[in-house]
């Protein structure tokens, strides 16, 4: 199965209509320290999307870069025991979200309605950046923004 593209992000933005725009970049923006170097921010301003499989069943996780997400909080989220909450393989990013890893944005999923939890820490700043749809291509927006985008839920879910 093919991975999406920066197209398809483009057309979720598009479609949510808040004036946001994709930038390409010339070297990788595949890691929360890369993305931050290249677009010259703070690495927790990296929106980073996690996918995980929680009891059989997709959700993304928007976590802030600087941060790791917690499986001890998404278990207690979910009710179910930690070894219930895995990290999606490679195949499963493309296959269910859409994309490859390094490149797997907030919105524009190939799967619908994934439920979304967005990273609490994420509010220390008032603009985050977002992976768009590869490992050189990402977009910026408010932090209600990203909310509106993605109909998330505020969630407790990174380490300490």
């Amino acid at each position: 199965m093919q991975p999406l593209t920066t197209d398809h992000v483009r057309a979720a933005i598009d479609a949510a209509n808040l004036g946001l725009t994709v930038q390409e970049f010339s070297d990788s923006t595949a890691t929360s320290e890369l993305a931050a170097a290249a677009i010259g921010c703070d690495v927790g301003q990296i929106a980073k999307s996690i996918c995980l499989i929680v009891n059989g069943a997709p959700i993304l996780v928007v976590a802030s870069g600087d941060k790791q997400v917690d499986d001890r909080k998404i278990a207690t989220l979910f009710e179910v025991g930690r070894k219930k909450v895995k990290l999606a393989k490679p195949d499963e990013c493309v296959e269910i979200y859409g994309y490859a890893p390094g490149g797997v944005p907030p919105i524009g999923h190939r799967t619908p309605n994934i439920p979304i939890y967005l990273d609490a820490f994420l509010k220390r700043f008032d603009t985050i950046y977002a992976a768009a749809g590869s490992a050189n291509h990402n977009f910026g927006m408010g932090i209600n923004q990203l909310q509106t985008l993605t109909n998330g839920t505020w969630a407790d879910v990174a380490k300490e």
